[in-house]
């Protein structure tokens, strides 16, 4: 069983299709959810749901930890003409899983109470993210 979700972003930030993916699991019985994200500036996480300020304490984190371009001490990198945010976009991306696996049981997704599924958007505007689902 395959399929895409596709996520709309306004920029940085985590964004959660945990309900998607359970809609499509429903009742699909025993197997293994794999997940891959198609895009170089963007990661997969499984995070916590419950405080949205994670969230927004793990954008904050790597922004910090890979600032833009446009400061000083990125001053090293090359890749620039995608803009100030293009080259440390990939780099967060690497460091990041860009694909994950859960077990699914009886349709459902082993994930622990708090934790749900998001897709990290990593450049500063808005795009269109598919994110390719196999269930086997």
């Amino acid at each position: 069983m395959n399929t895409d979700f596709e996520i709309t972003t306004q920029g940085p930030g985590l964004y959660e299709f945990t309900h998607d993916v359970a809609h499509w699991l429903a009742g699909q019985g025993d197997g293994l959810l794999t997940l891959m994200v198609r895009h170089t500036s963007a990661s997969l996480l499984i995070q916590e749901n419950a405080d949205p300020e994670v969230q927004t304490d793990l954008v904050n984190f790597f922004s910090r930890l890979v600032p833009p371009t446009t400061d000083p001490a990125m001053s090293y990198l090359t890749h620039t003409y995608e803009g100030p945010d293009d080259m440390p976009a990939h780099i967060k991306a690497a460091l990041l899983p860009v694909s994950l696996s859960t077990p699914v049981r009886s349709g459902r997704m082993a994930l622990g109470t708090w934790q749900g599924i998001y897709m990290v958007e990593h450049r500063t505007s808005g795009h269109v993210r598919q994110v390719a689902a196999h269930f086997a």
